[in-house]
């Protein structure tokens, strides 16, 4: 359950990345900006606060973007919403990638403490906090927003980051289905222990994290029960897919795009046995990447 550009406004695109905002977010931002006003003594400084969230947040995401494309995976777009920011990024199938590409987001979030920080000593030692008084709260804010999205990011509860992380340092001993089943487990853990304290705190804002979470985790922990299911079944070894390297597995996993029927490429040549339509493309079962069926013998490297 993640937030799609669908309802989103289209901010800006850098990099090849498009950036929205969901128009959840507009509505949160007015009721927390309304909340953080009787801090300051102009309310100018309760929006820039605000904004300075969204940058933080923004930032956050590319470092997932950027980093996923510096593997060899793709990523162009970034959707912002009350619950932060959602990356889509598709990072090559790998532990090492997919470590590198989710360990990016919270790294732009370890690099702004000491730039946050500096910034804050810069402007105490040359008196702008005394000529303006709003300064100061402002800055000390946006270091405790800072810092506060990286602590939570860091949880070791999917799908955030640090359970993503966990994950990728799993998937070297336990494999890829193993790790997930792992990983979500621990989530579902966490996100039950999540609700409880929602329920101590009487927050519905936690709640509303807590439903998020499990719902994610979840979603991912049957998927991972199907990973698990397709990583027993008999393989074939003569054949290896381009993009993980792993062997097809025996039975008929493939839909033909012609008659839709069900049936093996990998003992039929990719010719389908009911209509005769070639495949031209055959989806790896592990990793999800297409590539040309002719790359698969390990002899054709697929561009």
């Amino acid at each position: 359950m993640f937030p799609t550009n669908q309802g989103s406004l289209r901010l800006f695109r850098l990099w090849g990345i498009d950036v929205h905002v969901h128009w959840t977010w507009l509505i949160v931002a007015m009721y927390s900006v309304s909340t953080r006003v009787p801090k300051y003594e102009a309310p100018v400084w309760a929006l820039a606060e605000y904004l300075m969230l969204f940058v933080v947040v923004t930032m956050h995401e590319f470092g997932h973007a950027l980093a996923t494309r510096k593997v060899g995976g793709q990523a162009s777009q970034i959707v912002l919403w009350p619950l932060g920011g959602v990356a889509y990024v598709a990072p090559p199938q790998r532990p090492g990638a997919t470590l590198w590409a989710i360990a990016a987001g919270p790294l732009v979030n370890v690099v702004l403490v000491p730039v946050f920080y500096v910034l804050g000593w810069a402007l105490a030692t040359t008196g702008q906090f005394d000529e303006h008084p709003d300064l100061y709260p402002f800055i000390r804010a946006v270091n405790l927003m800072n810092v506060s999205l990286l602590v939570f990011n860091l949880l070791p509860v999917y799908p955030l980051d640090g359970g993503q992380i966990l994950r990728s340092l799993l998937w070297y001993p336990l494999g890829r289905g193993r790790s997930l089943l792992v990983a979500t487990g621990i989530g579902l853990v966490g996100g039950v222990g999540i609700v409880a304290l929602a329920v101590w705190w009487e927050s519905w804002w936690t709640g509303i994290m807590a439903f998020f979470l499990l719902s994610n985790s979840w979603g991912s922990f049957k998927h991972a029960r199907e990973l698990r299911r397709v990583e027993q079944l008999p393989r074939r070894s003569e054949f290896k897919c381009p993009e993980c390297h792993a062997s097809p597995p025996m039975g008929n996993f493939w839909l033909c795009p012609s008659c839709r029927q069900a049936y093996d490429p990998f003992a039929t040549h990719a010719v389908c046995p009911h209509c005769a339509a070639p495949l031209d493309l055959t989806a790896c079962p592990d990793c999800g990447a297409a590539r040309a069926h002719r790359a698969w013998d390990g002899t054709i490297r697929d561009a």
